[in-house]
């Protein structure tokens, strides 16, 4: 059986920028194997399957699986995923339901910019001294350090997220995935993220980070509304708002290309 495949820039208006996903629209899900070896074989941050099987309660299942393993949240790849469905699937309503690990996930759009309603994960304060935090950021300064799903370590500036030299193999020893981040120059703040627990040492652009860094600055800065920056090598720009227990999430996309595979040959 043929199947598509899409590939799209996320959380970006120019091409060969933001965070590239891989997407495969489905009727009925591949086995899980084939799925993550679908993933090694893209070998992006994320691949995105979805799957439209006509429930009331929502329009598409979604999962998100890593060159790795499969992840229980990710934001670009959602981005991405919306944008084949407003752009190639017919798909006539503003709003899409996605069902996923994380619940339901809503996905609107405006004009160009698509934005997610996603679970806000407050991250709280966090002291293991048998972790070398600093040693694994390249002797970084740590301001603070905090956890919900991810270790988030706050940095002095924009200037030393940007210069981290991070070490991933002891990243990676953690156990952990660790994002690094500070306020910024000309956004509210900025960040950068390392999974090699998931097989990717820096991702470009992380939406479900966001769902931490969210309520995290929503406080320390007293804004609801802000702008955010991932200072990646391909780099990303996220427009973020705290709305209590939930949190959104603004971006664009740029579409890359369109393939086949056939898995029957598989």
């Amino acid at each position: 059986m043929k199947h598509t495949l899409y590939q799209i820039d996320a959380f970006t208006t120019k091409l060969f920028s933001g965070n590239p996903a891989a997407v495969v629209p489905l009727q009925e899900w591949l086995d899980t194997p084939l799925m993550q070896h679908l993933a090694f074989e893209n070998n992006l941050s994320e691949t995105a399957f979805i799957r439209d099987n006509g429930s009331a309660d929502y329009d598409f299942e979604i999962r998100w699986f890593t060159p790795k393993l499969e992840i229980n949240l990710c934001g670009h790849a959602t981005l991405a995923a919306s944008y084949v469905v407003f752009n190639f699937l017919g798909f006539e309503k503003q709003e899409i339901r996605f069902n996923s690990q994380s619940g339901i996930l809503k996905v609107s759009r405006s004009g160009n910019l698509l934005e997610m309603d996603f679970p806000s994960w407050p991250p709280v304060a966090f002291d293991d001294p048998l972790l070398q935090v600093s040693e694994a950021l390249g002797g970084a300064v740590i301001k603070g350090v905090y956890l919900n799903r991810d270790l988030m370590v706050e940095l002095e500036d924009e200037s030393a997220v940007q210069s981290c030299r991070p070490d991933f193999k002891l990243i990676e020893e953690t156990g952990y995935k660790i994002i690094i981040t500070a306020p910024g120059k000309e956004v509210d703040f900025v960040s950068r993220f390392f999974a090699p627990t998931a097989g990717v040492d820096e991702d470009p652009v992380t939406g479900s980070a966001h769902s931490q860094l969210i309520p995290f600055w929503s406080a320390r800065l007293g804004k609801r509304d802000m702008k955010a920056l991932q200072l990646s090598q391909r780099g990303g720009t996220i427009y973020c708002s705290h709305k209590g227990n939930r949190v959104t999430m603004g971006g664009n996309c740029v579409f890359y290309m369109k393939g086949e595979f056939e898995t029957s040959t598989l």
